[in-house]
C-alpha cells in the first residue's frame, strides 16, 4: 500500500533536501523530508500564497497539518508577536518541523495530532492550513467542521487550495459551515479560501 503525507508513521526511506526561501523580507532554512508534504527544494506555490495572504485576526495561530513546517515558521518570522502552534498526525513531520523551528531560532509549540484530538488549547484565533486533498472528502470535511468549534469569536479559517482539484469543494464546505467564505487571492489555480466564526 502506498503511503500518503497524512500517514501517521511513515516507513518510506528518509531522504532529506536542505533550502533556504524567502518571502516578504524573511529568509528561512529548511529541511524537507521524504513522507512529509512537501518534499521539494522550495517551499510549494499553494503553501507559498498561503503565507503572502496571511494577516492575523488575533493573537495564536494554529497551523493544522503542519509538514515540515514551513506556513507555521513563515507566520511566526513574519509575525513574531503571534504565539504559533504546528500540529500533524505525520510522526515524521512534527520531528522535521521541530528540527526546522530550531535552526530558524523561532519560539513556536509542536504537536502531534489527528486533526483536533491531542491538542494543548481549546481555541485559536486563527487556524491555517494546506489541507491534504488526496484524504478525501470525509478527512477534509471533518478538518472544516472541527475547526469551526476551535476557533474564537471573529477567528477565521485559511485554507488553501488548487480550485479545480479539489478546492472549489473546500469552499462549499467552509460556505455552508461558516455562512461565509472569502476568495482571498487567486493565482496559477491557487485560491486561498477565509472563513470567519462570526457569532
Amino acid at each position: 500500500m502506498s503511503e500518503h503525507y497524512y500517514t501517521e508513521n511513515p516507513s518510506s526511506k528518509l531522504i532529506e533536501k536542505q533550502f533556504s526561501f524567502s518571502i516578504k523580507d524573511k529568509t528561512l532554512h529548511f529541511k524537507s523530508v521524504s513522507g512529509v508534504f512537501a518534499f521539494s527544494e522550495k517551499v510549494d506555490k499553494a503553501s507559498q500564497l498561503l503565507i503572502k495572504a496571511f494577516s492575523p485576526s488575533g493573537t495564536d495561530v494554529l497551523d493544522l497539518g503542519c509538514g515540515y513546517g514551513a506556513i507555521g515558521l513563515f507566520i511566526k518570522a513574519l509575525f513574531p508577536d503571534q504565539k504559533v502552534l504546528l500540529s500533524d498526525i505525520n510522526s515524521r513531520a512534527i520531528e522535521y518541523a521541530a528540527l526546522n523551528a530550531r535552526e530558524n531560532n523561532l519560539e513556536v509549540e509542536l504537536v502531534k495530532s489527528d486533526l483536533f484530538s491531542n491538542l494543548p488549547q481549546a481555541a485559536f484565533d486563527d487556524i491555517v492550513s494546506n489541507p491534504p486533498i488526496a484524504a478525501g472528502k470525509k478527512l477534509n470535511t471533518e478538518l472544516i467542521h472541527q475547526s469551526y468549534e476551535h476557533l474564537r469569536p471573529g477567528g477565521s479559517l485559511w485554507l488553501v487550495a488548487f480550485h479545480n482539484k479539489g478546492g472549489s469543494t473546500l469552499r462549499n464546505i467552509m460556505s455552508d459551515r461558516y455562512g461565509n467564505v472569502q476568495d482571498v487571492v487567486k493565482s496559477g489555480g491557487i485560491r486561498v479560501y477565509r472563513s470567519s466564526r462570526t457569532e
